[in-house]
């Protein structure tokens, strides 16, 4: 697949989200910048502002497999991840996949199930693969994760490991839509119907191709440097507990090559890693009590240490020549 077609691939895939998604043009970039980036997004927000419908949009308009799980208190790893149930007729026992073996999987309140139902994800959202009694079942290479969570509500729920955060490449916000937006989504949905969709733009062979060049994309040394700098400085500061880890040194850059590439981009500059350090490190974060106590922000840490950090000079997004 040449550049220019997959330029018009991303840009008609915008279109056609948007076509459904009203606003939110931010939210629709960064999930596609994670897909590309074979990495998983955790979606934060109130109840009610558009989460299951962008995460079931998205699977259509590339015409990937959709499966939903609603996390609950009662769930168990196994309504996840699948059982080996006893054949008679074999006298085997034979695998039955659960729900993750889809390519997008929304895992709707991720923090209302337990924590031992919710490390069921942590391999297949590493390693997409699930064992079980010895035997691993491998999954689809375009397995991703759409979680979301209800920052306010607390009551019943039970907050992610930091093994399981650190599985998120990015976490978005969606937010409330501005008033046309709202009267536009009054518009779209009067008469309480979906708006119909095309069919899906590519193929998945085509899918695999757009994901293998964005890896192709440059990452020049000063990049790398300005990305290490700003994830080594999280560690250093008084207000930050536990900081960036070197995962997400590498998620940060790996989704910087992606987000140039959505961007018309063969190279990678410093806006790219600014526009991306906020989701990609924010929530990685564990801040110190005294900070939290003074009403400081993950997000606010980051922005401090965008404006500390030294922003490479000249032209860093090429090497020299």
């Amino acid at each position: 697949m040449a550049t220019h077609e997959a330029n018009l691939i991303i840009a008609r895939f915008k279109d056609m989200m948007s076509e459904v998604i009203v606003g939110n043009k931010s939210a629709i970039e960064l999930t596609l910048v994670a897909f590309l980036t074979e990495g998983h997004v955790l979606i934060e927000d109130v109840p009610g502002v558009g989460k299951t419908l962008l995460a079931r949009t998205f699977a259509r308009c590339l015409g990937l497999d959709f499966r939903r799980i609603q996390f609950t208190p009662d769930l168990l790893p196994a309504d996840i991840t699948g059982i080996n149930v006893f054949n008679q007729k074999t006298l085997e026992f034979e695998f039955k996949p659960g729900p993750v073996f889809c390519d997008i999987l929304l895992a709707d309140e991720i923090n209302r199930a337990t924590p031992r139902t919710q490390s069921s994800l942590l391999e297949c959202m590493q390693e997409r693969q699930v064992t079980m009694d010895g035997l691993t079942h491998r999954m689809s290479p375009h397995f991703t994760v759409l979680a979301t969570q209800n920052p306010i509500e607390l009551q019943g729920t039970f907050p992610l490991p930091e093994a399981q955060i650190d599985r998120f490449l990015l976490r978005i916000h969606l937010g409330y839509p501005e008033q046309e937006e709202e009267e536009e989504i009054l518009a779209r949905f009067e008469y309480g119907s979906e708006i119909a969709l095309q069919q899906p733009l590519i193929t998945r062979e085509e899918v695999a191709d757009l994901k293998a060049q964005a890896k192709q994309v440059h990452l020049s040394r000063d990049i790398m440097s300005y990305i290490s700098n700003i994830c080594r400085t999280t560690r250093t500061l008084d207000a930050v507990d536990l900081g960036a880890s070197p995962r997400a040194t590498l998620s940060l850059a790996l989704a910087c090559k992606s987000y140039a590439f959505v961007k018309g981009r063969n190279f990678v500059l410093p806006d790219d890693v600014k526009a991306l350090a906020v989701p990609a490190l924010a929530h990685r974060l564990v801040l110190a009590q005294d900070a939290s106590l003074r009403g400081r922000s993950a997000d606010d840490i980051i922005l401090q240490v965008l404006d500390d950090v030294a922003v490479p000079i000249g032209n860093p997004g090429r090497e020299p020549t």
